[in-house]
């Protein structure tokens, strides 16, 4: 009896240790890293694919971007204009104060040049020449830039100029710059233009020497402190009252993050910038939840042999802490089966929670379909949600420790039955 109480003791020793184990790692398997203290005002991290915000510090409050303003300028010059038409400089373009590169009246220089000015030097003339030619007028275009501004889903932005040189009323907030810094990152012409670390404006009709222009951002000179490798595009900012603004996209493992700080007196951007770009990799990532093509279910017609693939549209993709196993699962809207349907037509959409927020993704028929007598106009999508082996490796973290209590204390149960089996059968050889 003295044995088999020891071997009891060792076993539930063994049960008890390896549950500490378990249950401690588990919990730090979902631990997320706490985020840095960025000295701006404002400060946000949005992922640029969905557009989902990873840190925020007063991301809706406006402040005074500076130059930071030039993002929407050079947003609207991509989408207005081509890069080889020629501006003719204006008196007002020619007088504009601040960082310019000097331009002057009459001079005609190709837009591209003026663009690479813009980003590169932060050049306030050149921004004044651009708005001209798109705009009319500086009035005019900086109406361009709140309705491009309220396109993009920005509330708290409002736009007197196309450079940032101080305004009462020229505001932005730290979320709404990283939205236009994500629409910019689309162009792949800023993208070239924002990691050129040196360009030459050629001899004009005004000026008859060249122009040098060197790329002043110290995140994309490597050969600078704090070089930051993973970094693609960055914007810099300042005015005395305005303070510092920097606005940024990095791409790491095919993530792609904008970081924006807003209203920062300690001149900290920098640094802070690095830090908060190595939070967000560092602790979340981006999951491919569906790919276009996939099929998310297969939806069985009432009363018929007929089963209709729903297939993704688009790639549709979430951002989730590492190491997390939740994927949300979709919900289905009804179809109209009084309605015909071709192959790779819309059908219905698929509505997925992920942390409180519904996205919509739209679904394909895959196959053609024809009501033919069907007596019931729509129905609801009642197929399981079968898809990929991809999606199915996922399960709820948060179930994930009461299935390892179970299992540990099934084991135990078994153990203990063992060990009840065991001492009955030396009583009985006695």
């Amino acid at each position: 009896m003295k044995t088999t109480n020891k071997t009891f003791v060792k076993i539930f020793s063994i049960f008890y240790i390896l549950s500490f184990l378990i249950f401690n790692l588990n919990t730090k398997v979902f631990a997320i890293s706490p985020p840095p203290n960025p000295a701006a005002d404002g400060a946000v991290i949005m992922d640029a694919i969905t557009g989902e915000i990873l840190y925020q510090k007063n991301m809706n409050t406006p402040y005074p971007p500076a130059s930071t303003t030039k993002t929407m300028t050079a947003l609207l010059t991509l989408e207005n204009c081509s890069l080889d038409d020629v501006v003719t400089i204006s008196k007002k373009a020619e007088q504009t104060d601040g960082s310019r590169i000097y331009i002057y009246k009459g001079e005609k220089i190709k837009v591209r040049d003026l663009l690479y000015a813009l980003m590169l030097v932060s050049a306030n003339d050149c921004a004044v020449a651009l708005a001209e030619h798109i705009g009319g007028s500086v009035e005019n275009f900086a109406n361009m830039m709140n309705k491009r501004a309220a396109e993009l889903g920005c509330k708290n932005t409002h736009f007197v100029n196309p450079n940032g040189l101080y305004d009462d009323k020229h505001r932005t907030s730290a979320y709404d710059l990283a939205l236009i810094m994500r629409e910019l990152m689309k162009h792949p012409e800023y993208r070239k233009i924002a990691k050129t670390l040196s360009y030459k404006i050629q001899p004009t009709n005004k000026c008859e020497q060249v122009r040098p222009l060197w790329n002043g951002n110290r995140l994309i000179n490597g050969n600078e402190a704090p070089y930051y490798k993973y970094l693609e595009a960055a914007k810099t900012g300042y005015t005395i009252q305005s303070k510092h603004s920097y606005v940024a996209s990095a791409m790491k493992n095919n993530q792609r993050l904008i970081v924006a700080l807003i209203h920062d007196s300690k001149k900290h951007f920098y640094n802070d910038c690095k830090k908060l770009f190595e939070y967000g990799f560092n602790n979340y990532e981006l999951v491919k939840l569906y790919a276009k093509g996939d099929v998310l279910t297969n939806y069985h017609v009432p009363d018929s042999n007929i089963s209709m693939p729903l297939i993704a549209s688009s790639d549709f993709y979430i951002v989730k802490q590492k190491n997390s196993t939740y994927v949300p699962l979709p919900n289905y809207k009804e179809i109209d089966l009084s309605k015909s349907y071709k192959t790779n037509e819309y059908i219905t959409d698929a509505t997925i929670t992920y942390k409180d927020k519904k996205r919509t993704l739209k679904l394909l028929s895959g196959c053609d379909y024809c009501p033919e007598n069907n007596s019931k106009n729509s129905v609801s999508v009642l197929a399981s949600n079968s898809t990929n082996d991809t999606k199915s490796h996922y399960t709820n973290p948060g179930k994930t420790p009461f299935i390892i209590a179970i299992s540990l204390i099934i084991l135990l149960i078994v153990l203990i039955r063992i060990l009840q089996i065991n001492h009955i059968k030396k009583r009985r050889k006695k």
